[in-house]
């Protein structure tokens, strides 16, 4: 018999923005949460990415406003991950951190928590600061580094039903025949 666990967690997994005031319990979730994040496969395996795990309130208050809309539910996380990368390292790291963030939202998934990607790349703070810069500069961040997105993590506080099998749209899935 064939297992279906992951196909299980994509199933479930939904964008949650609305989360419980309530600090992860264990801390052995964030553990957990890293070492998904470092085991996530990379291009070449050059490893171009960095993580920062904020659970500091203020801090999360302020990357709340890397955007001009989009992310204020930030502050209601118990946690956030920033995902960038060492440009120089990798001619792909986007790709990368793309494939690490949604590895973090998975693994999020099946330890119970709920997640929300936050774009940051190619995003505005505001009409003369990239959403980048902004988090560069809460963060402190030096110029080689990158910033992909903002992974928000919170147990949910909020129900979403997975999207019903009929509404995937298989005409995206295209035949060479």
């Amino acid at each position: 018999m064939v297992k279906k666990i992951m196909l299980d967690i994509l199933r479930k997994r939904r964008s949650i923005r609305i989360y419980k005031a309530k600090a992860f319990e264990p801390e052995e979730l964030v553990e957990q949460l890293k070492e998904a994040a470092l085991r996530s496969p990379t291009s070449r395996n050059f490893r171009p990415w960095r993580f920062l795990f904020i659970t500091d309130s203020a801090k999360l208050e302020a990357l709340s406003r890397a955007k001009i809309s989009g992310s204020s539910f930030l502050r209601g996380a118990s946690l956030g991950v920033v995902v960038c990368a060492d440009e120089n390292e990798s001619d792909v790291w986007i790709e990368d951190c793309s494939i690490a963030s949604i590895i973090l939202q998975l693994t999020g998934q099946s330890l119970g928590l709920g997640s929300c990607w936050i774009q940051i790349r190619k995003r505005m703070h505001s009409e003369s600061q990239t959403s980048e810069d902004y988090v560069k500069g809460v963060l402190g961040l030096p110029a080689n580094m990158k910033v992909e997105s903002i992974i928000s993590f919170g147990y949910p506080d909020e129900e979403k039903p997975p999207i019903p099998k009929a509404q995937l749209e298989y005409n995206k899935i295209l035949s060479t025949e």
